[in-house]
């Protein structure tokens, strides 16, 4: 037994003694949290040996789009001297790098802005002549690279009341323009319960519409989507993409849609077709003259005339109508010419392009 527990105790010794080794190479990646980056930042790093002589090793980097987990970039540098205690290091000491970008969009110049996101950086450290080719030392950080201006919310305004159920939204996309090679846009729209804040909605809704890779930094409410109820508050967001790798989102703002107005329809009955040169039966007209006519030759205003036909024909009102081409419903209000008297009979034309007369005959009524 006493064979067998020394090649037992050596080999723990020998474990031991290379998980020393290794823990004595430490890293401190010197990554900001947040703000604009560029790649060559990601190679700034503390590298601490604390062996009593001088070390070899490699740094392995891993670049992670922290939403999607999608790679980005991997990069592993030379054999790099290190000397005991602590060294700061920088994209040139490690030089060269065999880098691999993983996604197309991505700049592949050292000194290229890193692409708006949220990442996840890990950085390994390979001891020179550890039998193993094991990470020494891994250290992994998030941080957020920010476009200078995110996105912004222009339409509806914030706490809006709509009168229509298919709103407009705008929004000022982020800047500057040229971090991005491939911007577009994803929007929500969800309903916010009484009692549940905007942000809440957003995360845990299940959206009434969720627009996706909208190139146009602007949106109509499609007639197809779930409706939009009144007396409900809805929340909307819109989130910046680069491809498909999350860039920044907008702040969220709510908005209401209004109760509709009722709406009273017009009887179309009671509108009588102007005839050429007047050749219907005279008609008895209230406080309003409705009349009809098809604009065949297409023009866009007409010259009209009232005349007192028991008056020698005495032009007692004129004005202009606007036509559109085709039907038109023709109303003038007669109480505002106050020229008319009542029982007497009256018409009603005009010349259109084609020279031809349109007329209606009318008895006026006056009112009580």
């Amino acid at each position: 037994m006493k064979y067998l527990r020394i090649p037992f105790f050596a080999a723990l010794l020998i474990v031991t003694a290379m998980l020393k080794v290794k823990a004595q190479v430490a890293i401190a990646p010197q990554v900001p949290p947040a703000g604009i980056m560029q790649q060559s930042q990601l190679w700034n790093i503390l590298l601490t040996n604390a062996n009593k002589t001088k070390s070899y090793v490699k740094v392995i980097m891993r670049l992670t789009d922290a939403v999607t987990g999608q790679g980005v970039m991997t990069g592993i540098t030379r054999l790099v001297e290190l000397p005991i205690g602590a060294t700061m290091l920088h994209l040139a000491d490690f030089q060269p790098i065999s880098t691999e970008y993983l996604l197309p969009v991505q700049d592949q110049r050292p000194n290229a802005m890193l692409l708006p996101g949220k990442y996840i950086i890990c950085y390994s450290v390979v001891v020179d002549r550890d039998k193993t080719v094991a990470p020494g030392t891994e250290d992994c950080i998030r941080f957020v690279v920010e476009p200078v201006s995110p996105p912004i919310l222009n339409l509806p305004v914030d706490k809006d009341t709509l009168q229509t159920s298919l709103p407009a939204f705008t929004w000022i996309p982020p800047a500057p323009l040229n971090l991005y090679s491939d911007l577009n846009y994803d929007i929500t729209v969800v309903a916010v319960w009484p009692g549940q804040v905007p942000a809440d909605a957003i995360q845990q809704n299940i959206p009434m519409y969720h627009g996706a890779a909208l190139r146009q930094p602007f949106l109509n409410y499609p007639a197809g989507a779930p409706t939009l109820d009144t007396g409900v508050n809805y929340a909307w967001m819109v989130t910046a993409l680069n491809g498909r790798q999350y860039s920044a989102q907008t702040d969220i703002h709510t908005f209401r849609v209004a109760k509709a107005a009722p709406v009273t329809e017009e009887d179309l009955t009671s509108f009588v077709g102007l005839t050429r040169n007047g050749t219907t039966k005279p008609l008895q007209v209230g406080t309003t003259l409705k009349c009809s006519y098809n604009n065949e030759s297409g023009e866009q205003a007409v010259n009209y005339e009232i005349i007192a036909l028991q008056q020698q024909n005495k032009v007692v009102a004129q004005g202009k109508l606007t036509l559109q081409p085709g039907p038109n419903m023709i109303s003038i209000p007669l109480q505002r010419v106050g020229n008319l008297s009542g029982g007497n009979l009256y018409s009603f034309r005009f010349v259109n392009a084609r020279n031809e007369s349109w007329e209606l005959k009318f008895m006026y009524s006056s009112p009580k």
